[in-house]
């Protein structure tokens, strides 16, 4: 044993009876001290665990702030959580006495194991950031090596509470020189389209931990948490500044330039959110909750020029709260979301004429792009909702690489493999219209449009100064305007849904509350596999 340590009895010391800090009486159920051995197994056991180091968890409650083992203990099903490297502590011992660094440094900072969330099996990691402000410790690296090539080998979704500050350069006992050769980094981006992972970021996130959230599917974030590819020490020793650390990568400026997918309020939140979405691996329900669905027949403004919140529409068709919006503070000219229809789990991807009209722009359809990427590694089938005008033009546009941008995503959507469902809820026009429906409108398993709706190869009224740009120019300027709207309407009944469905352009034109119901039935007969 270490003599230096508390040597309390065990019915004062109390054990740690699992994962979430709280503690029980010793599983002996005597006052009596078991064998030596054990004695110190649960004596070194109560040290890892938050009742061991009650001023520090004080002083983060004051804060309005959990500890990691606290947000752990939300998330997993009880008891279900087994830990791996529990006993390792900061490779310091050339610096520090062995007594201290247990103490002092229960995990090195680091807590992750296998456990199960409303059943489902997962595994889930946690920096400390009341150990050594959650740094990296060598130890710690190589603890995260070996959940991580277990996460592979074992197909599990993971979870990972990233807040810390970046790699350690106090561990003295191992051999080093640069560090450039741990694992953790490789391994868990390697993890992409293998296993779903979703990081959680609260206070200060910065350097390797900042990129081990950046490598995940999903980043959730809290109002306080600041994202960055170095922190304060790291800026100032490169000559470039000094900052405080919430002036680097705050959470405004991190969810408007796409970084993060969801901001909540607090950690609780956070938590159940990542529940929410790992619900979207369990196999469809038999159906889910919803309202009434003839309203969606008023859900658009009459007229077709007037911009409308998308948004209603989309929590409309999905059963009650079961929307999870992704990167909201980002190209809010198209909306994404994670949901379920009918109780099968979708990725819904929607353009928001509140925003450009709806138009495409560069951040747009990197975004789209991203978006059904994710749908694809993670198998949930698309929903896309169409109403664009088309691709942003323009030399400004063109200066954002909106030629890149928007052939990634419709190369993206021509990739999915899983069920894609269309639905044209208004305007259709133009490459922008076909690439919300992976290419073409024949590349969805359904195209469908709603009765107002209509197609083209670009804007109507666009394509009518465009083809007859001679003949408008020949006739008195007082009467121009006026041949424009008579050819444009006549060009509006030409472009209707039902005549695009009559020479099977798109395969139905239904009644808007017919949607969700068509939906459901044409995603169950295809199955989350489709090939």
């Amino acid at each position: 044993m270490l003599g230096s340590l508390p040597t309390a009895s065990l019915s004062d010391r109390r054990t740690a009876s699992g994962h979430d800090g709280a503690v029980t009486d010793s599983p002996t159920g005597s006052t009596d001290e078991p064998a030596t051995g054990l004695t110190e197994v649960l004596a070194r056991r109560f040290l890892t665990t938050d009742a061991a180091r009650r001023e520090k968890v004080a002083r983060w409650h004051a804060k309005g702030r959990r500890t990691a083992r606290e947000n752990i203990a939300d998330l997993v099903d009880p008891g279900s959580f087994v830990e791996y490297g529990r006993f390792i502590t900061a490779a310091q011992e050339r610096r520090r006495d062995l007594a201290e660094l247990v103490v002092e440094t229960p995990a090195d900072g680091i807590i992750g194991g296998t456990a199960t969330v409303a059943g489902r099996p997962i595994a889930v990691l946690s920096y400390d950031y009341l150990v050594m402000a959650g740094t990296q410790g060598m130890r710690g690296h190589r603890k995260s090596d070996r959940l991580i090539e277990l996460i592979h080998r074992m197909r599990l979704p993971a979870v990972f509470f990233t807040e810390g500050g970046g790699g350690r350069p106090g561990d003295t006992d191992l051999p080093i020189v640069s560090a450039l050769d741990v694992g953790s980094f490789a391994l868990w981006g390697a993890l992409e389209g293998v296993v779903p992972r979703i990081a959680v970021v609260s206070g200060r996130c910065f350097a390797g931990n900042a990129v081990l959230a950046g490598c995940a599917d999903i980043r959730i974030a809290t109002p306080d948490a600041n994202l960055g590819m170095a922190g304060p020490a790291m800026i100032a020793g490169g000559g470039l500044g000094q900052f405080a650390p919430e002036e680097i990568g705050p959470v405004f400026e991190q969810s408007a330039n796409g970084v993060l997918d969801v901001v909540v309020e607090d950690e609780a939140e956070a938590v159940a959110v990542v529940r929410r979405l790992l619900g979207h691996f369990d196999p469809p329900a038999e159906g889910g909750a919803a309202g009434d669905q003839t309203e969606l027949r008023d859900a658009l403004p009459s007229n077709d020029r007037e911009a409308f919140d998308v948004r209603p529409v989309v929590e409309a068709l999905a059963d009650t709260d079961s929307v999870t919006w992704l990167r909201e503070g980002w190209a809010p000219e198209l909306v994404t979301a994670l949901a379920r229809i009918d109780g099968v789990p979708v990725g819904v991807v929607a353009n928001q004429s509140t925003h450009l009209a709806g138009a495409l722009t560069a951040d747009a359809s990197a975004k789209a792009a991203d978006f059904l990427d994710l749908c694809e590694r993670w198998r949930v089938p698309v929903v896309s909702l169409v109403d664009t005008p088309g691709f942003m033009v323009g030399p400004e546009a063109e200066r954002t690489g909106l030629v890149r941008h928007a052939s990634r995503m419709v190369t993206s959507g021509a990739r999915l493999t899983v069920p894609l469902v269309g639905v044209i809820l208004r305007r259709g026009y133009g490459l922008g219209a076909q690439a919300m429906l992976g290419g073409s409108t024949h590349r969805p398993l359904l195209t469908i449009a709603w009765p107002d709706a209509h197609l083209g190869a670009m804007g109507l009224e666009g394509a009518v100064r465009l083809a007859m740009a001679r003949e408008l120019a020949e006739l008195p300027e007082d009467e121009r305007e006026a041949a424009v709207a008579r050819h444009t309407a006549d060009l509006r009944r030409e472009a209707s849904a039902l005549n695009a469905a009559r020479v099977l352009e798109i395969d139905d034109v239904i009644d808007p509350a017919e949607t969700r119901g068509i939906v459901a039935a044409t995603l169950r007969a295809a199955g989350r596999a489709c090939g």
